[in-house]
């Protein structure tokens, strides 16, 4: 764990607040995703500084995979219990060989822990140097305008608050020093074999030293990615309205859609459920099948969270049991 003795003012509480005000209406629950980690810590202590916790509650999701989880799960429960805030501990099973990666299956097994709170609202601690990483990540994935972090994004009936993504990893420890905090150092933030570890300690590293603004400005591209992916977001809701069928999607309306749209409508309707998009090539290979295939033919796509298979003219989402 980490403290310090300093005490200098900050604009922080002033700036979530400020993200806060534009974005919620002073009521319904909130819950903070408290990983034990210097972001996640700085984020719960802000909210109730700003008095807000009567109405706010934490999370931590207990994933089981290092030695030193037990003593994460109660560091957390202490920090709340100090703050008067209660703390509710969720652990969960990692699919180890699921095929999707660790980081990826660690990733999911958290999201539906979190899909699963009570609240209305979820704030999770992720920063601007989390914003340069994922968009670096997802662009080498392939990915597109949905390659950055959403800093307000919905996943079923719940809300996802990010107030952090524009501030960055040194401000935040910055603050944590300066309100001598405490927090958990996970030993696999240092691990570079995992791929956001190794941008984080060897690319980004690497490009400030010839780019000093690198991360800020990864990052404000990431925001000019958000505001497309929103304008595309407006844009799938129409076609949804226009083809839906319930909880499917006629394949006759689909059929008469360009494939980037009917593509941006699939990523849509999975972000809605809160499924992981298959990779770009991959979904773009399904949804010329939708476009293509005959009546008598039923293309379906496998995903971790379950399948969309087609049939009787409609398109549908199978959860897995």
């Amino acid at each position: 764990m980490a403290a310090s003795r300093n005490n200098p003012s900050s604009s922080l509480p002033a700036r979530v607040a400020a993200f806060l005000a534009a974005r919620t209406t002073g009521a319904g629950r909130l819950s903070v995703g408290l990983s034990g980690g210097c972001d996640s810590v700085v984020l719960l202590q802000v909210l109730v500084d700003l008095g807000l916790g009567e109405r706010l509650d934490a999370v931590h999701v207990h994933h089981g995979l290092s030695p030193n989880a037990g003593r994460w799960a109660s560091f957390c429960a202490d920090y709340c219990r100090r703050l008067g805030v209660a703390c509710h501990v969720e652990h969960v099973d990692v699919e180890r060989h699921s095929g999707h990666g660790l980081e990826a299956a660690a990733r999911m097994a958290r999201y539906r822990a979190f899909a699963a709170i009570t609240a209305d609202t979820l704030l999770l601690g992720h920063h601007q140097g989390d914003q340069a990483e994922t968009l670096l990540f997802n662009l080498l994935r392939g990915a597109g305008v949905t390659a950055a972090i959403p800093a307000d994004r919905r996943q079923g009936r719940l809300r996802i608050l990010r107030p952090l993504l524009g501030v960055s990893r040194e401000e935040i420890e910055a603050y944590a020093r300066a309100g001598q905090l405490e927090w958990i150092d996970d030993e696999s933030n240092a691990d570079t074999a995992l791929t956001r570890n190794f941008l984080r300690h060897e690319v980004l590293t690497a490009l400030a030293g010839r780019f000093p603004a690198a991360e800020r400005n990864l990052a404000q591209a990431a925001g000019h990615f958000a505001e497309a992916d929103a304008l595309l977001g407006e844009l799938a809701a129409i076609d949804w309205q226009d083809a839906a069928d319930g909880e499917a999607l006629q394949l006759a309306k689909m059929r008469a859609m360009s494939l980037p749209r009917l593509k941006n409508l699939l990523r849509h309707r999975l972000r809605q459920l809160g499924w992981q998009a298959p990779a770009a090539a991959r979904l773009d290979e399904f949804a010329r099948q939708l476009q293509s295939a005959g009546p008598d033919r039923h293309p379906a796509i496998s995903l971790a969270e379950g399948s969309m298979s087609a049939g009787q003219g409609r398109l549908r989402w199978v959860a897995r049991g």
